[in-house]
């Protein structure tokens, strides 16, 4: 049998389906996304969401519209809100525990000001969502975000003591690196409601800060003081050490704490008001001429 030949308007529709998806007039063609690809745009969409606004703020139609897909498609690959907005936390968390990895070359205070600056950074574009997640104050927490955030606090941790390159490290010394972490979170996030200094002076704070409570730790251990004469000895006079010890300096310098804290240090208490005021000459018995050379009445 003839096999029939294909009228002009079905030859034009086959071309049609077969060619790739076009935009308006003088775009490049959209090549279609693969199904990971579909997931991971959602993701990014998302994430960009999330940072600039508190997750309850944020809903399906939200990510639909911004990554230019439908509803229903957003609920192929994700369940609901919920799933979406853990599966970019974890994309979030990946990137901010790679913010913590420095090579471990130079002075340590100087290593650590360039990761609270990543870290800062990263608080400052991520604001919202994660202010409100980090108080607990967002809906969308779950056991599922809360792991994601403690898997970054782990992350941190272990850098740190890496870079500390403590043989053992002991359990008081472990204590401070994670109290250090919690309150480099909370300052950061009070600071993303105040804005209150400037960033690098934040920065600069939150280093010096870490500094004194290792300094702190080792005046109760002493084989991390042994560690630590080896890292003041790599630190340079402009860094944040030096001029965190500066600034010590400078205190000491203020009339009386020099010698309040001797006193401390030598197991003996300051006399009461020694540190505030100056000495005062005992008044003379006899009598004192006033003005113009006369005798007071």
């Amino acid at each position: 049998m003839a096999s029939r030949t294909p009228s002009p308007t079905a030859d034009r529709a086959a071309r049609t389906a077969a060619a790739p998806e076009r935009g308006a007039a003088g775009e490049r063609p959209r090549r279609r996304l693969s199904v990971d690809e579909r997931r991971e745009q959602l993701i990014a969409v998302a994430l960009e969401l999330f940072s600039r606004r508190p997750p309850e703020e944020v809903s399906i139609d939200d990510i639909a519209a911004a990554a230019g897909a439908s509803r229903p498609l957003v609920y192929h690959y994700f369940p609901g809100k919920q799933a979406l907005y853990e599966a970019s936390l974890r994309r979030a968390g990946r990137e901010l525990s790679a913010r913590f990895e420095e090579p471990m070359e130079g002075p340590l205070s100087e290593r650590l000001f360039r990761v609270m600056g990543r870290y800062l950074d990263f608080v400052q574009s991520h604001g919202p969502g994660f202010a409100a997640l980090l108080r607990g104050g967002s809906v969308a927490a779950s056991p599922g975000t809360s792991a994601v955030i403690d898997e970054v606090r782990r992350a941190a941790h272990d850098q740190i003591l890496a870079h500390l390159a403590v043989p053992a490290p002991s359990p008081g010394l472990r204590l401070t690196v994670r109290a250090w972490i919690a309150n480099a979170e909370i300052t950061s996030l009070e600071w993303l409601g105040e804005r209150s200094v400037p960033l690098e002076e934040l920065q600069l704070h939150l280093v010096q800060e870490f500094v004194a409570s290792l300094t702190l730790t080792a005046a109760r251990e002493p084989a991390l003081a042994a560690e630590l004469a080896s890292f003041f000895a790599d630190e340079r006079p402009d860094g944040p050490s030096g001029r965190l010890v500066r600034d010590l300096a400078g205190l000491f310098a203020v009339p009386g704490i020099l010698d309040a804290v001797t006193a401390l240090a030598s197991g003996r208490a300051p006399a009461a008001g020694a540190a505030a005021a100056e000495p005062v000459d005992e008044p003379s018995a006899q009598p004192t001429e006033g003005p113009a050379g006369t005798s007071p009445a």
